[in-house]
């Protein structure tokens, strides 16, 4: 009887398994463009530090990455069963973070270009300097990270819960559990081995002559345009995922840009670019918005200390 007992548990066993097994890939496949933005944005994220820094900056996010997912998944387990009408709402918000970001780094490299060379002269100062304390001068890169990683993984969770919504709570919740581990390794052992992908060059050109030395020469001639295209594809993803909530919540601009897509790949590529409008169009609205708040409380506070 014990010994049924035990097969009959280790069969249901198998079959949840199975059952995750399979919509954790269902899932995985929903969520593979956020999945590319997520990389490209955390690559871009940790750029500009010192070498001998790079991996523990890394570390520390995907520690708060770690920490996000640990309460994005019983969060977002808890907001279906009980107030689903809430994910939108919560993800929209989300989406204009990111496009709000991404417009502020435009505004800044295009509006006030002479800002910008300043502060790369700053941080190229910064880093040349042997007595900073750059563990905490990376604390706020650090914290950037994470909270755009917030957002991203978010959406990945939500996007994940809307593939596997039909099935059972405890299959839900093993393979939300199984996609955040499996998107946290993914994403920052990729980013890992972006970073430090100089280096890898380097290694292989010192080991000496011939094929190793030539392809370590090319992976050092490729690693800076590599970290530039990834600095613009992590902007351009603030936009596309930004846009891409907005367009998916809103349902009368959901079908207005599926009305647009010719269907195929040229349709992605519409879709794709309809985001992107979507996602510039809030960007902009609500930098003006966060501006004109500024500059009004700006005025207050100097009238306030303006004497009479």
């Amino acid at each position: 009887m014990a010994g049924a007992s035990l097969l009959t548990l280790l069969d249901d066993i198998a079959t949840i398994l199975d059952d995750v097994s399979i919509l954790t890939k269902a899932a995985t496949k929903k969520t593979a463009g956020v999945l590319g933005d997520d990389l490209a944005l955390n690559a871009q994220q940790v750029t500009g530090v010192r070498a001998e820094r790079e991996l523990p900056v890394v570390w520390a996010v995907a520690k708060g990455s770690l920490l996000n997912k640990a309460i994005l998944v019983p969060a977002a387990l808890a907001i279906s069963l009980w107030i689903p009408w809430l994910i939108t709402p919560l993800m929209m918000l989300g989406g204009a973070f990111l496009c709000f970001e991404g417009a502020e780094k435009l505004a800044h490299r295009f509006l006030h270009p002479k800002e910008t060379a300043e502060r790369k002269a700053q941080h190229a100062a910064h880093n040349a300097d042997p007595t900073v304390d750059r563990v905490a001068a990376e604390k706020e890169k650090i914290r950037a990270a994470i909270r755009t990683d917030f957002i991203l993984s978010a959406e990945i969770i939500v996007l994940s819960l809307g593939v596997i919504s039909e099935a059972p709570l405890m299959q839900q919740s093993i393979t939300l559990v199984a996609i955040a581990l499996g998107i946290t390794v993914f994403v920052y052992g990729l980013v890992a081995g972006i970073v430090k992908l100089d280096d890898f060059g380097l290694w292989l050109c010192e080991r000496g002559e011939g094929v190793q030395s030539m392809v370590g020469g090319w992976i050092l001639t490729a690693a800076p345009w590599l970290m530039k295209t990834l600095t613009v594809v992590g902007t351009a993803a603030m936009f596309l995922v930004g846009g891409g909530i907005f367009v998916h919540g809103i349902p009368a601009l959901h079908a207005l840009v599926v009305g647009m897509s010719p269907g195929g790949a040229l349709g992605g590529v519409v879709e794709m670019v309809a985001n992107g409008v979507v996602g510039i169009v809030v960007g902009v609205g609500v930098l003006a918005v966060v501006e004109g708040f500024n500059r009004v409380r700006k005025k207050r506070t100097e009238t306030d200390v303006t004497p009479a």
